[in-house]
């Protein structure tokens, strides 16, 4: 891209330090370790982690922009443990290929895990980067290997219908894909997500697990508790100052200028109700959360939380007289 060409692009705020993960090495990526064991590989972007054991090798999601360095960071770690580089299990956190679309580079012989309706969406999409789930569960699961315990559990949807909980009790990590990005806002619509309500209450059951150390799978640093609370913070926010603002606009005015245009007047109102409860919320979360400037997030995903009140919660219905 030219100079002249980038100079037209718009200047958002510094991204806080706070917001940022370690330098990459020369190929790309960072691997490190989580607790023992357990590692984790990011590329700045996304997240992937690994549990190195004397049995094999288990893969927690396979993001493709990670791709070959997955098996880079792999055999570094296995090669400082002492133990075999080769790649047994891969769980899938869900069925998004941004997540799972390196999953076939470690061969047919790996077991895949997942939720059932993780197989039964992949089975749908065919996509032979996501080979679908031999194993899977409906609540919870327990995979055992080489020693080590972890925990898998579904808790209803929230990003997409089958994220799961990945619990490593023994490793004091917890891995849950799109829901809090550690030190950032989330991006479009709730990052994507499509169960508000659900995406809304994970963090809390997130934080009833016992954990020090949160993989979120987006961004270049691992999270923490404070990080979790934080985003609660900023979701809240969002959603006192979505119920003001459903208080505040009057429809009205809108459907007495455009009358049969009934779509017109709906995005009137939407929009001036959306411009309302966005603009405190960026005002208060610029330089705390990185990207709280880019009003585009915080704006598409405070309408779809405020259009999660509307049509799940019933706030700001108008009973016609």
């Amino acid at each position: 891209m030219t100079t002249q060409a980038t100079s037209s692009l718009p200047d958002y705020a510094p991204v806080p330090e706070s917001s940022l993960g370690p330098a990459l090495n020369e190929h790309g990526y960072h691997f490190g370790r989580v607790e023992r064991n357990l590692f984790w590989v990011t590329d700045g972007t996304y997240q992937s982690a690994f549990l190195a054991t004397g049995d094999g090798v288990v893969l927690f999601d396979a993001p493709p922009t990670i791709g070959h360095n997955l098996r880079r960071a792999v055999d570094a770690a296995t090669a400082e443990e002492g133990t075999t580089s080769t790649v047994t299990h891969i769980v899938y956190s869900h069925h998004h290929a941004d997540h799972s679309g390196a999953a076939n580079l470690f061969g047919d012989d790996v077991i895949r895990i997942g939720h059932e309706e993780t197989r039964r969406l992949l089975l749908r999409d065919n996509d032979p980067t996501r080979p679908a789930p031999e194993v899977t569960f409906s609540d919870t699961y327990t995979l055992r290997i080489g020693g080590e315990r972890v925990e898998l559990a579904f808790h209803g949807p929230n990003h997409s219908p089958d994220n799961i909980f990945i619990h490593f009790p023994d490793h004091a990590a917890l891995m849950l894909i799109d829901i809090v990005n550690s030190g950032w806002v989330p991006i479009y619509n709730c990052n994507l997500s499509e169960d508000i309500p659900g995406y809304i209450d994970a963090p809390a059951t997130a934080l009833t697990y016992p954990w020090k150390t949160y993989i979120g799978g987006h961004l270049g640093r691992l999270g923490t508790r404070d990080d979790i609370e934080l985003h609660q913070q900023y979701i809240n926010d969002i959603v006192e100052s979505s119920k003001e603002a459903l208080g505040k606009v009057d429809p009205t005015p809108y459907y007495l200028k455009y009358g049969t245009n009934v779509w017109a007047a709906v995005k009137g109102y939407l929009d001036e109700v959306t411009e309302l409860a966005t603009k405190p919320v960026v005002a208060k979360y610029t330089g705390v959360l990185a990207s709280a400037d880019i009003e585009e997030f915080t704006y598409s995903t405070t309408f779809m939380i405020m259009q999660s009140m509307r049509l799940d919660l019933g706030a700001g219905s108008q009973v016609h007289p």
